[in-house]
C-alpha cells in the first residue's frame, strides 16, 4: 500500500502504550482511537500526540470514516472476537493482544474469517520476540545437546493486578500460561497432542478463580512438556518468562528466562553418571524476530506492506491457544484430554 498504513487502535487501556513505541509510530498513521470510555480514547489521543485522530466508541463507524487499513486490537480477552470480526468484515488487517480468543469456537471463526477476507490476522506473543529465547532456539537447533526429549517450565509470581483479572475464570491458564505454552512450542519445535492438568486456587489467593496450575503435555515426536505456575506465589519469584530446563539425548540446558544460561553435554563414556562438558549458549546478534511488542508489530507491518505472514499468524497461534483450552478442559474433567 502507498504511504504509511492507516491504523485504528481499539482499547485505550494501559497495554496500548506498549504498542505505540517510537519505531512503530514512525511506520504508521494513527487515524483512530476507540474505547468504551470516550475519556480514555481522548487521553490516548493526547498521549500519542495525534490531535487529528478520530475518537469514539463505534469501531465500524470509525473504520469507515478514516478508511483504515489496520486495526490494533488491545481490548480485554472477552472483546477480542467481536472487535476482530468487525475489523475483518470492514476489510482491515488485524493484530491483537493475546489470547487469540476466549474460546476455541471463537478462535476458529476468526481464523476462517481472516482467510476468507484475505487479510492478515496475527496475535501478540511478545515473548517469542525476546532475543534470549531466539538465542536458545538457535542453540537447540545446532544439535549440541541432541534431540530434545523433555521441556519443563516453572512460573511463580505474586502479581497483585486488581481489575478484571481478580474475577477472571481460569485466570492463570487463560491470561498468562498462554505465553509459556507458546514459548514451549517455539523452544521444542513441537505441537501438543494430549494434556493432563490440575488447576486450583490456593488458600490466601486474592484471585476468585484458579490462580495456580500444573500441566503435562504430550507433544509431537514424543517430547513431553511440563508446566507449573502460580500467580499468587509470594516470595522467591521466577522471571515473567519462567525458569526452563530443556533435556536432550546428549545434554541439558537451564534458562532463567533472562540472560542466564547453563548448558552441559555428555563428554565421554559413563561410569555411573556421564562425564559432562560445559557449553556456551551464544547470544544472537540479530534484529530479526526481536524486540518484544515492537518486534512482532514491525514484522506484522512488513507483512502488510510486502506480503507474507507473521510468525504468530492466527492459523498458527491457534495451536498455542488449543493448549490453554485443552488444559482447562482437563482440569474441569480431571482427565487426560486430546488437544484439539
Amino acid at each position: 500500500m502507498p504511504g504509511k498504513p492507516k491504523v485504528v487502535l481499539v482499547g485505550c487501556g494501559g497495554i496500548s502504550g506498549s504498542w505505540m513505541t517510537e519505531p512503530i509510530r514512525k511506520r504508521i498513521n494513527l487515524v483512530g482511537l476507540v474505547d468504551l470510555s470516550l475519556k480514555a480514547a481522548e487521553q490516548r489521543q493526547e498521549d500519542f500526540q495525534v490531535p487529528d485522530a478520530v475518537t469514539g466508541k463505534n469501531l465500524a463507524a470509525i473504520i469507515k470514516k478514516t478508511d483504515a487499513d489496520i486495526v490494533f486490537n488491545c481490548t480485554i480477552p472477552e472483546a477480542h472476537h467481536s472487535v476482530t470480526m468487525t475489523a475483518l468484515k470492514q476489510g482491515c488487517h488485524v493484530l491483537e493482544e493475546k489470547p487469540l480468543a476466549n474460546s476455541m469456537a471463537e478462535a476458529r471463526e476468526m481464523v476462517t474469517a481472516a482467510r476468507k477476507a484475505k487479510r492478515i490476522f496475527a496475535v501478540i506473543q511478545n515473548r517469542r520476540y525476546q532475543p534470549e529465547i531466539r538465542s536458545l532456539r538457535a542453540f537447540l537447533e545446532s544439535g549440541k545437546i541432541g534431540k530434545i526429549t523433555t521441556v519443563q517450565s516453572n512460573f511463580f509470581i505474586g502479581a497483585h493486578f486488581g481489575g478484571f483479572r481478580d474475577e477472571m475464570k481460569n485466570v492463570l491458564l487463560l491470561d498468562m500460561a498462554i505465553h509459556s505454552f507458546d514459548q514451549a512450542r517455539l523452544i521444542s519445535g513441537e505441537d501438543a497432542k494430549h494434556v493432563y492438568c490440575h488447576e486450583w486456587n490456593p488458600s490466601g489467593s486474592w484471585y476468585k478463580h484458579g490462580a495456580s496450575a500444573m500441566a503435562i503435555f504430550e507433544m509431537s515426536n514424543n517430547v513431553v512438556y511440563s508446566y507449573q505456575g502460580s500467580w499468587c506465589s509470594e516470595g522467591k519469584n521466577t522471571s515473567w518468562e519462567c525458569d526452563w530446563r530443556i533435556i536432550g539425548e546428549k545434554g541439558s540446558v537451564l534458562w532463567d528466562g533472562g540472560s542466564g544460561f547453563k548448558a552441559e553435554r555428555v563428554n565421554g563414556k559413563p561410569e555411573f553418571t556421564s562425564p559432562m562438558k560445559e557449553l556456551t549458549v551464544p547470544q544472537r546478534a540479530t534484529k530479526k524476530k526481536c524486540g518484544a511488542h515492537s518486534g512482532i508489530i514491525l514484522e506484522f507491518l512488513d507483512c502488510v506492506s510486502k506480503g507474507g505472514q507473521p510468525e504468530t499468524q492466527g492459523s498458527d497461534n491457534i495451536k498455542s491457544l488449543a493448549m490453554v483450552f485443552g488444559a482447562i478442559e482437563s482440569a474441569k474433567t480431571k482427565s487426560r484430554v486430546r488437544v484439539r
